[in-house]
């Protein structure tokens, strides 16, 4: 489990195929300083497991799954990531609840300097934009950002200096594929209330005595 708050700005060493996927090589001193073997650390949103450490960083395999579902397949050498370290029991939570399991892939459509802050439109696959809600929570790239606004294929946030300068998020551009994952609640209450690929519509609403 993470928060979305990024501790470090890493970057991606080296890339090894292997059998069941690919050996990626993170450079992330601050985050490796304090990483064992088996630990979780999330790499641009990607919950991934330590597997070996190295002078200034950490190994970590990426299996077929997160290659398919995530932008982890499209990852080289050079390539920025935002690294957190698994949450611990105790530690404060200043973001929101995120598990490192990516939903989707996204893109950036547009930037816009607003003052001091950037806002930012992104696409979404049809199927996530059920789970979404102005001023709810999503995780891009594994930072956890407030939903400012909703469009029929996406939504923007609005990201304050702080954010920028301590992301990826600062040298994003339009056309940058970005990792996506909902918020965990919104998915458990969907489940709840049992609804179907339709999402709560009117008729929905109507049956259970709501409207």
């Amino acid at each position: 489990m993470f928060t979305g708050l990024i501790q470090e700005i890493g970057a991606i060493v080296a890339v090894r195929p292997t059998s069941t996927g690919r050996d990626l090589t993170v450079r992330g001193p601050r985050v490796a300083a304090g990483a064992a073997l088996g630990d979780s650390i999330a790499v641009n949103g990607v919950c991934l497991t330590v597997t070996a450490l190295t002078p200034d960083g950490f190994v970590c395999h990426a299996g077929a799954e997160t290659l398919d579902r995530s932008t982890a397949g499209a990852w080289q050498p050079g390539r920025v990531v935002n690294l957190e370290p698994a949450l611990r029991a105790g530690d404060r939570l200043g973001g929101h609840f995120v598990q490192g399991h990516v939903d989707g892939v996204g893109a950036c459509r547009r930037r816009t300097p607003r003052g001091e802050t950037v806002a930012f439109e992104f696409t979404a696959p049809a199927p996530l934009l059920t789970f979404m809600a102005e001023k709810g929570s999503i995780a891009v790239d594994g930072v956890s950002l407030t939903i400012t606004g909703l469009t029929p294929d996406g939504f923007g946030v609005a990201i304050i200096p702080h954010t920028l300068a301590a992301t990826t998020l600062d040298t994003m551009q339009p056309g940058q594929e970005v990792n996506l994952e909902v918020d965990i609640l919104a998915k458990y209450v969907r489940r709840a209330l049992g609804l179907g690929d339709g999402g709560l519509t009117r008729e929905f609403l109507a049956e259970h005595g709501f409207a």
